[in-house]
């Protein structure tokens, strides 16, 4: 056999450029391999050290998050974070982004969005139970908003059905700095067996390498280099790096590998995500610390004439790369052809530390392993720090709308709106253990076959992070935290999925900085640590980056369904209580976007000592079954989040309306309602019980005030100022409808 040579020419400059690489970097390839690299050689080395795979922004900065607790199984770095729920079970999940083959083309890349991230979830030996997505988009009035907004839900809608996968909720958003460059980012959680986990290391030397699943096209060929560039003008030509998704095998996959599983023949297994086989295939041995041969020749195509370079670097769905235990190799086939699947012995591992290749009777590619990982360009890229802004004249943020009009237009904004038209789109009730589906402040899965339930939830507040990103980051995390605390879950942990526009921005790179210090800082104050994660950078269009957007998704778990809370008034003439501290904080508010169209001054204060302290105290009254009826304060304030509990009770069947106190003396109306302070929540009890519970509260130093009263068919401010439940549901749920019908 013949062995690899160098190319006859090097590659020229506007070839390495192409392949994402600049001067220094190919300077180091060169370097490492003692010559200039082929034609694959180079594509693998450029998707390895591509930012998407490599995070060589953002790796430095990543290693200050908090990721240890009791309860966490493994943390970031394999394909999801586990933690444990006791009982022998241990919860699986991960968030990731698919932004720019979202952009480029909706269905298939949000549908791929998704099967990649089950695919991460379920190569770890869980299945899948639920899934959540959290979307950003353009101005309503761009002309492209409509239709990516039509092809990402379809296409997450289409992905996940066809799996029968639960997806249990999400996020919706629109804004301006989203038109060339939206936000798809999904997120899965599973249910395994804590004893057993499945990791991706490949130690054993001499072990089959076996590929399964679908065929490799030419689908994806480049996709993570082209997730880590801006777009321009030209990104419509990027369409064929986009992959293909095929659910209906994607099923068949997830199956198969658990059946798989229930034996003992798996050592190792990765899925073929970004990257495809090269990633894969190097990050197993590159964790092991070995090395492998790859005949391609054997890997199953479904297009005539493949090279080794779009073999290597097709991104083709439905693929996994396992190490079988030698001799269960007929067992294992067998498992997958009953699934109707491919299944191929394409290598083996090997103490060689290097990557070789083969095709026919030639090495086509020989490279070491070591280089392709730990070599890959670290940058301390330069920052500037965002200094909190000063706060805003109190009369700049005055309104004379009166109360109930700044109410229908914040109820009928796109980012308040209701968002039925998206998810029910999806089928949130498959799998029958959805107990609390999209709508709440934390979607809500029964743990099958027990009282258990997992909580989870996604936020992210990007005009809070563009505002001040420390802020912004820790009040992220506290989101979750918080909406996961409301429907009275012990949050456990978070996976996050950083978005940014180009790191070598020094503004941007300071947004990135920033929102890790106050992700880290809220982490450990919470005691929730981060367990996995993606950054996404390069999200802009000609030099015009999106909002800095660290979406994060929280996990918690409830350990009795019987004891939970909901958004819905349960009841009528119950006591409306607010707890924490409010103090109209209007600065960078829904209220100041929409009806004062202003999007400047401070985000408001994260005080994580008083979100752990109320927080806590809520938990405790849902735990004891003292109250039912639970909901954060978020976006738009306390009249926003009363008019929701409102909503809720009438979409159950219930017409709870409420009657709202008017503020004290000296504070302005409108920031008591519509001010977005933090760490607040309001219930609703009884009036021995609310009277119990303000005293509980006066002891633990936490304010609470009664607002107001449930009961009647109107939503009314100071006996006077009304709205009946009937309107206020129609204002809320026409905008998305109408406007998608348009």
């Amino acid at each position: 056999m013949s062995t690899g040579t160098p190319p006859e020419t090097a590659p020229d400059a506007e070839t390495i450029a192409a392949h994402g690489l600049n001067e220094e970097e190919y300077a180091l390839i060169e370097k490492r391999l003692g010559r200039a690299p082929n034609m694959t050689e180079l594509g693998i080395f450029s998707v390895m050290w591509s930012e998407h795979c490599s995070y060589k922004s953002s790796r430095i900065w990543l290693k200050k998050l908090p990721t240890e607790a009791a309860w966490v199984i493994c943390g970031p770095g394999e394909n999801a974070g586990v933690i444990d729920i006791g009982d022998g079970q241990a919860a699986i999940f991960k968030m990731e982004s698919h932004n720019h083959p979202s952009y480029i083309e909706p269905y298939q890349g949000a549908a791929t969005g998704v099967g990649g991230i089950m695919r991460d979830i379920f190569t770890m030996g869980a299945r899948p139970i639920a899934n959540m997505n959290a979307l950003r988009f353009g101005d309503p009035a761009h002309p492209k908003t409509r239709h990516l907004v039509s092809g990402v839900v379809a296409g997450i809608g289409g992905y996940g059905n066809c799996m029968g996968i639960p997806t249990i909720g999400g996020e919706c958003n629109f804004h301006s700095a989203y038109d060339g460059n939206i936000l798809v980012n999904a997120m899965t959680v599973g249910l395994a067996d804590k004893e057993r986990i499945f990791y991706s290391a490949a130690t054993d030397v001499g072990h089959p390498v076996v590929y399964v699943g679908s065929k490799t096209g030419r689908d994806g060929i480049h996709g993570a280099t082209m997730a880590s560039a801006e777009f321009d003008e030209d990104s419509a030509d990027k369409r064929p790096t986009v992959q293909v998704g095929d659910p209906f095998t994607e099923k068949l996959v997830l199956e198969a590998c658990l059946e798989l599983m229930a034996t003992d023949a798996i050592l190792a297994i990765q899925d073929m995500g970004a990257a495809g086989l090269t990633c894969s295939s190097v990050e197993m041995v590159s964790k092991g610390g070995t090395g492998l041969e790859l005949d391609l020749d054997r890997v199953p195509t479904r297009e005539v004439g493949m090279t080794p370079y779009e073999i290597m670097l097709s991104e083709s769905q439905e693929r996994m790369l396992m190490v079988l235990e030698p001799g269960s190799e007929d067992s294992a086939r067998k498992v997958f052809e009953k699934w109707q699947l491919d299944f191929a012995i394409v290598g083996r591992i090997t103490d060689t530390g290097r990557m070789v290749l083969k095709s026919g009777n030639t090495i086509v590619g020989d490279l070491p392993v070591g280089p392709l990982v730990d070599d890959a360009p670290i940058y301390e890229r330069p920052y500037t720090e965002h200094a909190l802004p000063a706060p805003l004249p109190t009369a700049e943020l005055a309104s004379a709308e009166a109360p109930m009009e700044v109410l229908r237009k914040l109820m009928a904004s796109p980012d308040l709106c209701a968002k039925r038209w998206v998810w029910e789109q999806y089928d949130h009730m498959v799998m029958a253990d959805t107990i609390v589906r999209p709508g709440g402040d934390a979607g809500v899965v029964r743990v099958h076959g027990s009282q258990k339930g997992l909580a989870i939830s996604t936020d992210c507040t990007p005009r809070y992070c563009a505002a001040h990103p420390e802020t912004g980051g820790a009040q992220a995390v506290a989101e979750t935290w918080r909406n996961l605390t409301a429907v009275g879950a012990t949050p456990l942990a978070i996976t996050d999925c950083l978005n940014f526009g180009n790191p070598e921005r020094p503004e941007v790179m300071g947004q990135f900085v920033g929102c890790i210090k106050g992700m880290a800082e809220a982490c450990r104050a919470l005691d929730y640590p981060v367990v996995s994660g993606n950054v996404s950078f390069y999200n802009e269009t000609n030099g015009v980056g999106i909002l800095p957007t660290p979406a994060i998704g929280g996990v918690g778990m409830i350990a009795d369904i019987d004891r939970m809370a909901r958004i819905a008034f349960a009841n009528a003439g119950e006591q409306i209580l607010v707890i924490g501290e409010t103090r109209g904080h209007l600065d960078a508010s829904i209220f100041a976007r929409e009806i004062l169209g202003r999007e400047d001054g401070p985000p408001p204060p994260v005080d994580l000592a008083s979100e752990r302290r109320n927080g806590d105290f809520v938990r405790a009254l849902i735990e004891a079954g003292r109250i039912t009826t639970c909901h954060d304060i978020s976006d738009g304030g306390l009249l926003v989040a009363v008019a929701e509990m409102c909503l809720a009770a009438l979409a159950d069947g219930r017409e709870i309306g409420a009657a709202i106190d008017l503020p004290d003396a000296g504070m302005p109306v409108h920031g008591w309602l519509f001010g977005e302070d933090q760490a607040r929540y309001i219930i609703s009890a009884d009036a021995v019980s609310a009277k119990t519970i303000i005293e509980d509260g006066g002891k633990a130093n936490i304010p609470i005030k009664v607002i107001g009263l449930s009961g009647g068919a109107t939503l009314t401010l100071g006996g006077t100022d009304a709205i009946s439940l009937r309107e206020l549901q129609r204002v809320h749920e026409d905008w998305l409808p109408k406007y998608m019908e348009a």
